[in-house]
């Protein structure tokens, strides 16, 4: 795919599902942080990258590629390419092309994309597209080996909430983009009933009641440690269960017992060497923390061509 206007990256990446605005918004602030000015995007006052503006001509173009250093799953592409595009577009022309795709499994060579566009712009955006590419491919690659360790069997890895803040939407995206399956977004979009909610409303029962009486549209999970927990919650109604540090043979009863009734999902501190076992209880989901706030960040580089 090629690209020589902003606007053809930025269908692009609401091809991909993102959020235009949110991105934008991600990706000034990151310029912000990275170049010390505020307002650096098109419009405003400007940020200093000293080191290139003191070595290179500010008319000066220059062609790079994306190239992996690891071997992962590839994600966020796109939005390397709109951070680049957003500072090489403001001013100057530019050409990319993308030469993989989100999803790809890629080695160390790889070329992810060719970009020409301004120097000192290319650099200005340098660090902040690899930041976020590096970062949601590590994503990508940690959920990877858990879908891979799961198939064969009806079990699928979901992340959770424990993501970098401000840079969920683009972390559960390369969740997606792994195989993996997103849970909720933010705490309005759907009710998850954990043990402080149970002591607060004085029961399992009781807390499931309180929410689908407060907000009986909105879908709720229940958290339950017990395989008596379990049954009550079910009977009240509950049709959507995290098992919590229950052990692997209390897991599979339940999952016999009430699996006509509602889903089970399998939660806490779960590893990826008992994740063939952990499907065998019959659970639908697995939530992996992990796999958003402790995936090591896949390393991606900008090379310019000589």
């Amino acid at each position: 795919m090629k690209f020589t206007e902003l606007e053809e990256v930025e269908q692009l990446v609401t091809g991909c599902g993102l959020d235009l605005n949110a991105l934008a918004q991600i990706v000034a602030d990151s310029l912000e942080e990275d170049l010390g000015g505020r307002g650096v995007l098109p419009g405003g006052s400007t940020g200093v990258d000293v080191t290139s503006v003191a070595t290179i001509p500010v008319d000066a173009m220059a062609a790079g590629r994306l190239v992996a250093r690891a071997a992962g799953t590839l994600a966020g592409l796109p939005v390397a390419a709109y951070t680049m595009a957003r500072l090489c577009g403001s001013d100057w022309p530019f050409d990319m092309e993308l030469r993989r795709t989100d999803g790809d499994q890629v080695i160390p060579g790889d070329i992810l994309m060719d970009v020409t566009g301004n120097a000192q712009a290319l650099l200005r955006a340098e660090r902040v597209a690899l930041n976020l590419v590096s970062l949601m491919s590590g994503v990508a690659t940690a959920t990877s080996a858990w879908v891979e360790a799961l198939s064969g069997t009806r079990t699928r890895v979901r992340d959770t909430r424990k993501t970098a803040p401000g840079l969920r939407m683009l972390q559960k995206y390369a969740v997606r983009v792994a195989g993996g399956v997103n849970h909720r977004m933010s705490l309005a979009d759907a009710a998850l009933i954990k043990d402080n909610h149970v002591l607060a409303a004085g029961g399992v029962v009781e807390a499931f009641e309180a929410v689908r009486s407060a907000y009986p549209d909105i879908p709720v999970q229940v958290e339950v440690t017990t395989r008596e927990q379990a049954q009550a919650v079910v009977s009240a109604g509950a049709s959507d269960i995290l098992l919590d540090n229950m052990p692997l043979d209390e897991m599979a009863v339940v999952v016999a017992e009430l699996g006509s009734a509602a889903r089970f999902e399998a939660s806490g501190g779960l590893s990826l060497s008992e994740a063939a076992a952990v499907a065998r209880t019959g659970v639908n989901y697995v939530a992996v923390g992990a796999i958003t706030h402790s995936a090591p960040a896949l390393d991606i580089a900008l090379d310019f061509c000589a």
